[in-house]
């Protein structure tokens, strides 16, 4: 059983493989999908409302998508999968995406950020998720185009982040009367929210580890591999959310067509709440790094015992093995009388042993009344 749980701490140590990267000196805005393909097929739902109507449609190729563009709805287009790159390519040069953009869609190790181009404004997220049974960090990149009636979203799986925003939208409310820069603003602070889910699930593993500390007297290595495996993932949620505070940061300040003031009054509340998180981040952080002092000193402290006890079992020992050790001299008493004449005695086995016990005794008693027992 023991073998097993250090087998599974491994591989949630070693569970993050390195992304694909491209070859030095390749070109800017060569395309390249660098991620594991995560999906049987990219498909392409359509998401077009006002405030009268919503509709949720499958389509096979962007074309399809040309009605509910045209009109004076608002379009959402989420596109899942993204292994296939030449099925993107297609949707890429139908909204002129630049070839930038489209490099980083397909690269799925891209920090969160947003840049601004002449036609769109481009989000670069990092949606996370708590797996309670590994007790691990997911991560998926999450590409959002905000254009001037439009959004296109980019996700590497099928899950269902955004089924809120789905309900929002059927539910109707501001969302369906704002322009699509609020929907926009409604996916980045889905994504932020899913930030406080993970922040809770990781602190409720520090402060399981914490009582192990603090109540178990036995301390070993698989909780050290515990306490290493919560850093790692504090650390990835550190370099997940901290680049997504100057990206909103800069959203906010830019002057853009593409987001109006009254949506930016919105993205300042997600500012806020992404302050809140990396506040928390940096305190779980702090937690992890006490934990593992902890750790250390129990073990210190675990050693110490030990060695206090062989000390005084050795410092008992020392007396009566002095007094083994004269007697075990090979002076013959009858060579001389002061060749050890106690030898001869009736009572020399019971008196020696007796000596001993007695000193063992006094020691123990000693010991106790200066407190090191």
């Amino acid at each position: 059983m023991a073998k097993k749980k250090k087998k599974k701490l491994r591989s949630l140590l070693s569970k993050r493989k390195a992304h694909a990267r491209k070859a030095p000196g390749t070109a800017p805005g060569t395309v390249q999908y660098t991620g594991d393909q995560k999906v049987d097929e990219v498909s392409i739902k359509v998401h077009d409302y006002d405030v009268d109507h919503v509709e949720h449609i499958s389509i096979a190729d962007i074309e399809e998508s040309r009605p509910f563009l045209e009109n004076s709805s608002k379009t959402w287009i989420n596109v899942t999968g993204l292994h296939d790159v030449d099925k993107l390519k297609s949707i890429w040069k139908y909204f002129d995406l630049h070839p930038l953009v489209q490099e980083d869609i397909v690269n799925t190790s891209q920090r969160p950020k947003v840049e601004t181009y002449d036609n769109c404004i481009f989000f670069v997220l990092r949606m996370l998720s708590f797996d309670p049974e590994n007790k691990s960090l997911v991560s998926e990149q999450i590409s959002v185009v905000l254009g001037s009636n439009y959004v296109l979203s980019f996700q590497e799986t099928d899950s269902n982040y955004f089924q809120p925003i789905f309900n929002r939208l059927e539910a109707g409310g501001r969302i369906r009367t704002q322009p699509t820069d609020y929907l926009a603003y409604a996916l980045l602070d889905t994504v932020v929210d899913h930030y406080f889910n993970v922040i809770e699930q990781i602190g409720n593993e520090i402060e399981e580890v914490e009582n192990i500390l603090f109540e178990d007297e036995e301390t070993n290595q698989d909780l050290l591999q515990k306490v290493h495996h919560i850093r790692r993932e504090v650390v990835f949620l550190r370099k997940s959310v901290w680049p997504l505070r100057d990206a909103l940061n800069t959203a906010i300040r830019d002057d853009s067509d593409f987001i109006s003031d009254h949506t930016k009054l919105f993205l300042r509340d997600v500012y806020d709440h992404m302050i809140q998180v990396i506040d928390s981040v940096e305190n779980y952080r702090d937690m992890v790094l006490s934990l593992h002092d902890l750790y250390m000193s129990s073990m210190s402290n675990r050693m110490n015992e030990i060695m206090k006890v062989l000390t005084i079992i050795a410092t008992i020992f020392i007396p009566l093995t002095f007094i083994a050790g004269i007697y075990g001299m090979n002076f013959d008493p009858e060579a001389s009388p002061y060749n050890m004449p106690e030898l001869s005695w009736y009572w020399g086995y019971p008196a020696s042993i007796a000596i001993m016990v007695v000193l063992a005794l006094i020691m123990l008693y000693y010991f106790k009344r200066k407190g090191w027992l």
